[in-house]
């Protein structure tokens, strides 16, 4: 088997559009694109207060890497419904570019030997775990945004890990890779030649020579420039005879104008060796082919089919996030062209009363009953009974991980703190609270609730939405709704409130 027919061999990878030009652009969008992904991923996970209880927390053995946490506020109450939809919406958009930049350096994969450097040792392995890294993250993040938890695990565990994995990788492919980009991408803005094309190898001669395109019919060495018959035991790559007056391997005359060893004019805006498009890339990271095929598009426009597939995704995903006709053309997510009805509960689920056990014949005001705990006791209240207590509401969204949020509905019910009070508890001081279901599979069945968000007076046990009692799928007889609060600790279906201080504590019941 001949060389350079192996993927280790750089005359095996032919596209003349590879080349550090090319790779830097994408380069650079993604590096500013992940890291807006990872900071709105670490927000996401904040949001969660996983530090408060363990209902809440998916990475119990997160040790340092929960080190940025904080109490999770709930102003602005659109803070959540925001980041998350800018965390998915930008990771959709990404994936044209993730792979474009992957296609880009692949040739780098295959590159032997393996390391010729310490420095170059650790490119390779962050190139490595930044591959592996980004196609995890991606894929995992697509199925989760389609609800096809088809991977082993926890998908919060697999994410959050994975993230950091990823990350370090990308970091330190970063810090090795972004100032040899930005050259680039500041000689190209300026004009600038790029350097002379490196001496024939092994491999053959560099791409933009005469002898890259092969030899002239007849096996004869191709014609040089000037002489349509050649030879004449002129010296190859020349057109001036020995003592004629021309240096050999020039063209121009000597004071003719033209630069010796050029072919071009003075001031035509063409520097040295370029035929008016992205010039040959004799690039140190080795990206462009030395034998490359005849293009059939430039890198202009390959950046724009590109960005052209980055738009389609954006226009065709974004409107997850909105309500009324941009919501049906969000083609591509499952809260999206589907049809969440009319009437006061015509808005986004993502749990139905089926899908999680809840049976009618439970939720009858006869059935049904609120167990509220605290240190006055245990106190019992019926749908009717929470009827009668002071009712107040809210204008708030309800967002999700997987990106899709409904603008404001209108909840009204009973504060949250309104009902530590009858626990025990001073309103004005309410404590944690852990929030039951009456779902019986599914995570977060049983959710903890930090104080600031139980003393927030917009935070709700909701009966009624939009003027009309709750309907089953959106957790009648009575739910939770929260401020700035993951859809997860919205909980539906509500049977039980544990007030107290979680912290320093297992959280209660798993």
């Amino acid at each position: 088997m001949h060389e350079h027919r192996l993927p280790s061999s750089p005359r095996f990878w032919r596209s003349p559009l590879r080349g550090t030009w090319f790779t830097s652009v994408l380069g650079v969008v993604l590096l500013a694109g992940i890291t807006v992904l990872f900071v709105t991923g670490l927000l996401s996970y904040a949001a969660y207060n996983p530090d408060l209880s363990r209902v809440n927390d998916k990475t119990p053995d997160k040790g340092l890497l929960g080190f940025y946490l904080f109490d999770w506020p709930t102003d602005p109450v659109w803070l959540y419904r925001f980041t998350q939809g800018v965390h998915v919406t930008l990771g959709v958009v990404l994936v044209p570019v993730l792979l474009a930049k992957l296609w880009s350096v692949v040739p780098k994969l295959f590159a032997m030997p393996p390391a010729r450097s310490l420095a170059h040792g650790l490119e390779r392995l962050s190139l490595l775990l930044l591959v592996g890294g980004a196609l995890f993250q991606f894929v995992t993040g697509l199925l989760n945004i389609q609800l096809d938890y088809i991977f082993p695990g926890s998908f919060y565990r697999l994410h959050f890990y994975g993230a950091w994995v990823f990350f370090a990788a990308f970091a330190l492919h970063a810090a090795l890779r972004t100032p040899t980009a930005l050259r680039t991408l500041r000689a190209h803005r300026h004009g600038a030649a790029p350097p002379p094309p490196p001496p024939a190898g092994p491999e053959g001669p560099p791409e933009g020579t005469p002898e890259a395109a092969g030899p002239a019919p007849g096996g004869a060495p191709e014609a040089a420039a000037g002489e349509p018959g050649g030879g004449g035991g002129k010296p190859e790559g020349t057109t001036g005879e020995p003592g004629d007056g021309k240096p050999e391997g020039t063209t121009g005359e000597p004071g003719d104008g033209k630069p010796e060893g050029t072919t071009e004019e003075p001031g035509d805006g063409k520097p040295e060796g370029e035929d008016g498009g992205p010039p040959a890339d004799p690039d140190p990271a080795d990206l462009a082919a030395p034998r490359p095929d005849a293009p059939t598009v430039s890198r202009r426009g390959a950046l724009w089919f590109v960005g052209g597939g980055s738009l389609l995704l954006f226009a065709t995903t974004v409107g997850r996030s909105f309500d009324g006709p941009l919501r049906t053309t969000a083609l591509l997510a499952p809260h999206g062209w589907t049809d969440p009805g009319s009437g006061p509960g015509g808005f986004q689920i993502n749990k139905t009363a089926a899908s999680r056990g809840i049976r009618p014949a439970e939720t009858t005001e006869d059935a049904w009953r609120l167990t509220v705990t605290g240190p006055a006791g245990t106190v019992r209240l019926s749908r009717a009974g929470l009827l009668e207590l002071p009712l107040h509401s809210a204008a708030l969204p309800i967002a999700c991980v997987e990106g899709w949020s409904t603008s404001a509905q209108w909840w009204r019910g009973v504060r949250l703190r309104d009902l530590a009070e009858l626990a025990g508890y001073r309103p004005e001081d309410p404590p944690d609270v852990l929030v039951e279901s009456l779902q019986r599979r599914g995570s977060f069945r049983i959710a903890a609730l930090r104080a600031n968000q139980v003393a927030d007076g917009r935070s709700l046990l909701a009966l009624d939405v939009n003027g009309e009692p709750l309907t089953p799928d959106h957790g009648f007889p009575a739910r939770v709704i929260v401020p700035n609060a993951p859809g997860v600790l919205n909980t539906k279906w509500v049977t039980r409130l544990d007030f107290g201080d979680l912290s320093g504590s297992d959280g209660g019941r798993s």
